[in-house]
């Protein structure tokens, strides 16, 4: 795939690093003076330095630069490291139900959104649902859609991949109801209670949800917050765990933002069609890349070995609850254990999702929505650059929906959750991503919404929180 400007430049700079031109905190030249040296513009080096931050390559002193991190920040932000966990089962904290019940899952302070604005595209798209519903009204009350899904999806599913560098047939694809809908469906057909998983650390909670229903044993895998899951660390999971399968997401994974180099995608495919191990993809994120398309971690699958889930609820509406599997060893089972507990899927929403792809719609939705939420991702980090007095990390992803927030040790933030709903802030506490009580002084916060107004200051009290607590 052509590198931009931004991702040469990226390259260049953390080869003069390991070259030694700067050396651990050492200060990089200021914006205008890389721009000058490098004759590219401004926005491509704070994007390059955006890419090397979020790497843990370079970090940021507010008001002050960019400064290089000792070698062991960049060696741990590039490496894997081994799994931390013996195969356990899952109890998933009863915040996690809390936090659905209030519809906070990806806003730190919900509140009905104004009519009037909303977007052209969820209109359009609405139009699409409509004019589906009244075109075969009889027929879609009296007969169910297959279960495999309505064809003209399926299709404009298959055709969306191939600009993503993927190759899939129409006939390898299931229809579902969304993408926790998939994973589940996959989980069913590939294992049985008392198999092992590896899931990356950290992970998502509806995974972890989903493997706590099926009673599969879990063990984590350690991954960076910036270049995720692997194979080496796979690898040496593999040398103490029959390990059946692994659930990951490559592109831009909840909590952290992470992104697996392409490079590491093929050595983690290749290394399940060794082992014969499934690979389960939650792909939910993949279109939400801020600068390039980014392939799926099944572009690189020639045996078989991984199962692709997602949806269109993070890259266009969480009301929709469509979603799909993509798989070919396993297409016959995941559609048998759909019909037994699904049945079906609407028709007429299928339909009308179907002809909105068709005219161009999501797409453009697409090119206008990543340039959005690359604007509130930098709303969000500069409200707590500007804000905050506390000393944080954070992730800089360049895609996806969230960042990852790494706190004073003496924060608690499951407490920090308890006091923050007295003020009308709710959270997404560290300990949720993990089986095994991690993460207690990390959050997930994310930028799915505008960083003002009333989520301004939400931010803002959030910080004077953290400040009060000793």
């Amino acid at each position: 795939m052509k590198q931009f400007k931004y991702q040469q430049l990226a390259n260049n700079l953390k080869l003069k690093i390991e070259e030694k031109k700067w050396r651990t905190n050492d200060k990089l030249p200021s914006i205008r003076e890389l721009a000058t040296i490098y004759s590219v513009s401004k926005v491509s080096v704070q994007k390059a330095l955006h890419t090397l931050e979020a790497r843990g390559i370079i970090f940021v002193k507010f008001k002050s630069g960019y400064y290089v991190c000792a070698d062991k920040d960049i060696h741990q932000s590039q490496q894997g490291k081994k799994a931390v966990s013996n195969p356990k089962l899952v109890n998933v904290p009863e915040v996690f139900h809390q936090i659905m019940e209030r519809s906070a899952a990806f806003d730190i302070s919900p509140k009905s959104l104004d009519s009037r604005q909303t977007p052209i595209n969820i209109l359009m798209l609405n139009r699409h649902i409509s004019r589906a519903l009244r075109a075969t009204p009889h027929n879609n009350a009296l007969y169910y859609c297959q279960p495999s899904g309505d064809l003209s999806l399926r299709n404009q599913i298959s055709e969306y991949y191939r600009k993503r560098n993927l190759n899939i047939s129409a006939n390898d694809i299931c229809i579902t109801s969304g993408c926790q809908n998939s994973l589940f469906l996959a989980l069913m057909a590939t294992c049985q209670p008392g198999d092992i998983v590896a899931i990356e650390s950290p992970a998502f909670y509806g995974v972890l949800q989903l493997l706590q229903q099926l009673k599969l044993k879990v063990v984590e895998l350690s991954a960076s917050y910036t270049t995720g899951l692997t194979a080496d660390t796979i690898s040496e999971a593999l040398k103490n765990w029959d390990i059946k399968v692994c659930i990951l997401t490559a592109n831009f994974a909840t909590p952290t933002g992470a992104l697996i180099p392409s490079n590491e995608k093929r050595k983690i495919v290749a290394l399940a069609a060794k082992k014969n191990i499934i690979l389960i993809e939650d792909d939910i994120y993949g279109d939400l890349g801020f600068h390039c398309q980014i392939e799926p971690l099944k572009s690189y699958d020639t045996h078989g070995n991984v199962i692709l889930c997602s949806s269109f609820s993070k890259s266009l509406s969480r009301d929709l609850r469509i979603g799909w599997i993509v798989t070919n060893r396993h297409y016959k089972s995941i559609v048998h254990l759909k019909l037994v507990y699904q049945l079906s899927t609407s028709k007429a929403i299928q339909l009308g999702l179907s002809s909105f792809m068709a005219e161009g719609h999501y797409e453009r939705h697409l090119n206008q929505y990543r340039k959005t939420l690359l604007k509130q991702r930098d709303q969000l980090i500069k409200a707590i650059q500007d804000n905050w007095t506390v000393p944080v990390k954070f992730s800089v992803p360049e895609g996806g929906l969230a960042i990852w927030l790494e706190l004073p040790k003496n924060i608690d933030t499951f407490s920090l959750y308890n006091m923050a709903i007295s003020e009308g802030i709710i959270l997404t506490p560290g300990r949720l991503f993990s089986s095994i009580n991690k993460f207690g002084h990390y959050l997930r916060l994310t930028f799915a919404h505008p960083t003002q107004g009333h989520r301004l200051a939400a931010i803002i009290k959030l910080g004077q929180i953290c400040k009060s607590i000793r």
